[in-house]
């Protein structure tokens, strides 16, 4: 098979022109978002299929849908694209006294449990230093990461299907709780799953994943899955809780502000909870730049001082340098 000589005859605009085609999956939508004709983008893929040596797109009714060459020069095309911002931001970096950039894909829960409190940290003692969050599921970011458009992922850590090559580093737990507001009568005796099963319950709709483990928490406290109120607005259940004798069962961390100041408590359930390993994903190479580095130990930090607190063992998961090396290697790719 002849060489393609991608390395001289690729061109930055048809790298830009891939991912356009599979962002917008339309040939028009695709232009409209370059600024290209529809002549001069139908030339441009006729140019780098041509170099790529197979079609790269193929129509349907709705558009284009990449092809199987056309996954792998989309996949390269999102890398060296997300490099060349990386190099851009660097360079704006240099000489800056405290500059560099992160970014960093977030799950939902962390986004609203550890992570604002570790930002706040990191710009008292990285004040110039630029954040670009991306919230998504974990299996919407690994893409993302495997692309370097973002440094990390920062949240509940799932074994993977098959290995992937990614470090995975348990930082602390995120343990699925019964919590309520303080002074609620729960708290002032031993709880019982009978007692539990009489108090009104809101529950959040979260993502599938987090909402089986709650079930799951749910069913070995033996309450009723059929519950009368649900909600996805994480404001909404904090109100009821500290305006009303509700309890909530969800990631404790999800309320970690309102534990921290004590307007919220974690009821003593009278079963364990399952394990809920909680840290960071990171490509094992190369290593983190200094901002990526600055950030997960201003989060290092603030998970430490949740850990002082008397509400939980958030930093379960970080007890042992021994047991984090083990759990990290055996989810190694």
């Amino acid at each position: 098979m002849p060489r393609r000589w991608l390395d001289r005859r690729l061109k930055l605009s048809l790298l830009r022109l891939a991912d356009a085609l599979d962002t917008h999956g339309s040939l028009l939508k695709a232009g409209a978002a370059l600024g290209l004709s529809q002549p001069a983008l139908s030339r441009s893929l006729r140019e780098l299929e041509d170099i790529a040596g197979a079609p790269l797109f193929e129509r349907h009714a709705r558009g284009v849908r990449p092809t199987e060459a056309g996954v792998v020069v989309i996949r390269l095309a999102r890398r060296l694209l997300a490099e060349l911002r990386r190099a851009e931001e660097e360079l704006d970096a240099v000489g800056a006294a405290d500059g560099g950039s992160v970014a960093v894909g977030v799950l939902p829960v962390a986004s609203v449990g550890v992570l604002p409190g570790a930002l706040i940290r990191l710009r008292r003692t990285h004040p110039t230093l630029r954040l670009r969050l991306q919230e998504g599921r974990t299996e919407e970011l690994l893409p993302l990461l495997a692309a370097r458009e973002i440094d990390l992922i920062v949240g509940r850590l799932y074994a993977p299907a098959v290995p992937d090559g990614f470090l995975r580093e348990p930082l602390w737990e995120e343990p699925i709780s019964v919590l309520a507001r303080a002074g609620h009568p729960l708290l002032k005796k031993p709880v019982t799953a009978d007692k539990l099963a009489g108090q009104e319950l809101v529950l959040p709709t979260v993502s599938q994943r987090v909402g089986q483990e709650i079930d799951q928490l749910v069913a070995l406290l033996g309450l009723p899955r059929d519950v009368a109120l649900r909600s996805s607005s994480y404001g909404f259940i904090r109100e009821t809780l500290l305006a009303s004798d509700a309890i909530s069962i969800m990631p404790r961390s999800m309320m970690v502000g309102d534990l921290l100041r004590g307007a919220l408590r974690v009821v003593p359930l009278p079963v364990p909870a399952p394990p809920r390993p909680a840290g960071i994903i990171r490509a094992a190479d190369p290593p983190p730049s200094p901002a990526a580095a600055a950030f997960v130990a201003a989060l290092r930090a603030h998970v430490a001082d949740i850990a002082a607190r008397d509400f939980g063992d958030m930093r379960k998961a970080d007890s042992s340098r021994g047991k984090r090396d083990t759990t990290r290697r055996a989810q190694r790719g």
